[in-house]
C-alpha cells in the first residue's frame, strides 16, 4: 500500500547498515547536461500550470552536482548529476508563489501516476536533489523487480540521515511539482464525520502516509496500485483477514510491486480496515457509467 518497491530487507539497510559519507562534487562544462534534457517538469499551484521547464533549461540554470549517497532501492550507494532541489522550486515557482515555500504544502506526481504529498518542511531539507542522470552506468539503472527505468527525474536525498524511503520518498519519472493542500487535492479521501482518535481516523492517517502514493480512494490518489473504494470497496469483496495477510505480505499472494508491510502493528492494521470500511458508505465514484447498478 506504500511506495513502489520497498522490501524490508531495504529499510533494515536504511537503518542499520554503514554507509560511507555523502560525497559532493560540482560539475562543469557540456558533460553536465541530462541525458533527456528536453524532457518537461511541470510546476503548479492548485492543479494550474504555472510554469513548465525542460531539464536541458534546468540544468542551464542550476549547477548540476555529483551526489553519492545510499539508494533504497538500488539497496546500495549510488552516484547521479542532480540538481540541488530547493534552487530547483525557486526556477519553477519563483514570481509566482510568494509565500515562503517551506510553509506549503506540496503533491509530486510521477509519469506513472505515482503521487506523493509532501511538506515543504521536507522537500527543503538541505540534502534534497532531482537526479538527471545516472553516473554509475550508460542510461538509468533499472529499478526493482519491474525493472523500471527511473529517468528523466529522479528525486534522491544526498545525507545517510535521509535513506529511509518512507520519511524521504524518492519519486521516480517525475513530471510535475505542484504547491497544493491535500484536503483541497484529495477531498474525497476523509472519512466525514468520524470522530477524532477514532478507528477510521486512526487509519486514514496511516493511509494518507504510506498508501495514497500507489493508491486512489474515490478515485483520488495514486494510480500504481489498484483503487481500493469504487465501485467497489475492498472489504466489500475480499476477506478481511486476507487484506490483513496481503498488506503484511503480499508476495506470499502474489508477484508485484506492492511492498511488505511488516513493521505495521496489529493496531495500525485495525485502523486500516477500519478506514476502509468507514469509506465503503462514503463512496464518491466521478467515473461511474449512468447505466452502473449499485
Amino acid at each position: 500500500m506504500s511506495h513502489r518497491p520497498v522490501t524490508a530487507l531495504a529499510l533494515l539497510l536504511a537503518a542499520c547498515s554503514h554507509r560511507p559519507a555523502a560525497v559532493i562534487t560540482l560539475d562543469a562544462g557540456p558533460d553536465a547536461l541530462a541525458e533527456e534534457p528536453a524532457a518537461r517538469l511541470e510546476f503548479r499551484v492548485q492543479g494550474r500550470t504555472v510554469r513548465v521547464l525542460t531539464l536541458g533549461e534546468l540544468t542551464a540554470r542550476v549547477a548540476p552536482e555529483t551526489v553519492e549517497n545510499f539508494d533504497g532501492y538500488y539497496h546500495r550507494t549510488k552516484r547521479f548529476r542532480a540538481l540541488r532541489l530547493d534552487r530547483v522550486l525557486a526556477e519553477g515557482f519563483g514570481g509566482i508563489v510568494q509565500e515562503p515555500l517551506r510553509t506549503l504544502q506540496f503533491v509530486l506526481r510521477a509519469r506513472d501516476g505515482y503521487t506523493v504529498p509532501i511538506s515543504g518542511e521536507r522537500l527543503l531539507e538541505a540534502g534534497a536533489y532531482l537526479a538527471v542522470r545516472d553516473l554509475d552506468r550508460p542510461g538509468w539503472e533499472p529499478i526493482g523487480p519491474q525493472r523500471a527505468n527511473p529517468g528523466p527525474a529522479y528525486l534522491v536525498w544526498r545525507e545517510s540521515s535521509q535513506v529511509d524511503l518512507e520519511t524521504h520518498p524518492r519519486p521516480w519519472q517525475l513530471a510535475a511539482i505542484e504547491v497544493a493542500r491535500f484536503e483541497t487535492v484529495f477531498p474525497h479521501t476523509t472519512p466525514a464525520g468520524e470522530p477524532d482518535g477514532s478507528t477510521a481516523r486512526r487509519g486514514y492517517v496511516i493511509f494518507t502516509d504510506l498508501c495514497i502514493r500507489c493508491h486512489a480512494i474515490n478515485r483520488e490518489g495514486g494510480r500504481v496500485g489498484p483503487e481500493l473504494n469504487v465501485p467497489m470497496n475492498i472489504t466489500e469483496y475480499r476477506p478481511e483477514e486476507q487484506i490483513r495477510a496481503y498488506i503484511r505480505n503480499p508476495m506470499t499472494f502474489r508477484y508485484g510491486a506492492m511492498p511488505p508491510h511488516p513493521n505495521l502493528s496489529e493496531a495500525d492494521l485495525d485502523g486500516l480496515l477500519g478506514y476502509l470500511r468507514a469509506m465503503a458508505l462514503r463512496k464518491h465514484d466521478p467515473d461511474a457509467r449512468p447505466d452502473a447498478g449499485p
